[in-house]
């Protein structure tokens, strides 16, 4: 007679594991292989879910995969099978942590896979800002340079680095890469942290928030969306900052009041903006960032490179083979 085996929180090996991602397109719209994933398990891949239909593609599955897809408490409860949700993300915010608690589900991350992308992507904005290349290039193009009886010339102010102060909030894995970047440009560089124990790399000072605000000539933002840092960019800390400095938002749209930050670029208290995210994305038509003078916005996709989406997916599969193997790894603490 067969031994009955113990109860446990993962699939035993033996078993195919049932797999849906909800909305894969964003990792991978075709140009990368879910092979990685798919050796696994057996896959069910939705590009999109829209909310009314989560709870019926989650199904019977065993385990869920997904980036910007809500799993509420009601379609955990109400998934039979669920053992396990693999974010294809860093944030963990789509997922009710408390009832997935309730219901002993491992959650993992996939941790630092973007860090350097989005690190690059934060000094691309404010090139963009300082060097205002899409200007000048669309400008020749047009034929303005042709026209022009100098041998160069110029539309705006263009701004050297060197020399400037660079304030960091948040100084985590980005941050601190943000910072060598800064570095690497000549850039003095301020940084906020919670968490002090540890000194700071060379050249870099640890600074309070008011701080950080008022001696930088760039603020750029890195730290995590929570309670405390909701709104951390409003009125108040725009009107700390100089008039000739810029703010870089590469963290989480709801970090700043956005009708604040508009208010202060009509007003010509703040130099420019550009921001990689928004408070609702996409966005309503009417978001006052959109129309702002001086600022430059792109559709979330500091984190999106082939090298950073290639290892989201290979860190997913390590995950998921991690989880199989009884082993879990980059687990979410469910408090």
């Amino acid at each position: 007679m067969l031994e009955t085996p113990p109860r446990i929180s993962y699939i035993a090996p033996m078993k195919r594991l049932r797999l849906v991602i909800l909305d894969a397109f964003t990792a991978n719209p075709g140009d990368l292989s879910w092979a990685p994933v798919e050796a696994l398990a057996d896959c069910t891949i939705h590009d999109r879910t829209a909310p009314s239909d989560v709870l019926a593609r989650v199904g019977d599955a065993d385990a869920v995969m997904l980036n910007k897809a809500v799993l509420d408490a009601r379609t955990i409860a109400q998934a039979p099978h669920l053992k396990y949700v693999g974010i294809l993300a860093t944030g963990w915010n789509t997922i009710d942590l408390a009832a997935a608690k309730k219901r002993g589900l491992v959650v993992t991350n996939v941790p630092g896979y973007s860090t350097d992308s989005v690190a690059q992507h934060a000094f691309a904005l404010l090139l963009e800002l300082t060097n205002q290349v899409a200007l000048h290039s669309a400008d020749a193009r047009s034929g303005g340079w042709a026209k022009n009886p100098d041998y160069c010339y110029r539309l705006s102010p263009l701004i050297e680095l060197a020399g400037a102060t660079l304030g960091i909030v948040g100084f985590g894995q980005i941050g601190q890469a943000a910072a060598r970047i800064g570095q690497a440009l000549g850039m003095r560089v301020l940084a906020n942290r919670r968490d002090r124990s540890q000194p700071p790399p060379d050249g870099v000072a640890y600074a309070d928030l008011d701080r950080i605000f008022s001696e930088s000539d760039v603020v750029s933002l890195h730290c995590p969306l929570t309670p405390a840092t909701a709104g951390l960019v409003d009125a108040r800390r725009l009107a700390q900052m100089k008039p000739t400095a810029f703010l870089i938002n590469t963290s989480r749209g709801p970090l700043v009041v956005e009708q604040d930050l508009a208010d202060a670029l009509r007003a010509g208290r703040l130099a420019g903006a550009a921001v990689d995210v928004l408070s609702t994305e996409p966005p309503a038509p009417d978001n006052p960032l959109l129309s702002a003078p001086r600022c430059f916005v792109t559709p979330h996709v500091a984190w999106a490179t082939d090298a950073a989406r290639q290892r989201l997916i290979d860190v997913a599969a390590e995950n998921l083979r991690a989880y199989l193997a009884g082993r879990p790894v980059h687990q979410i603490p469910l408090g």
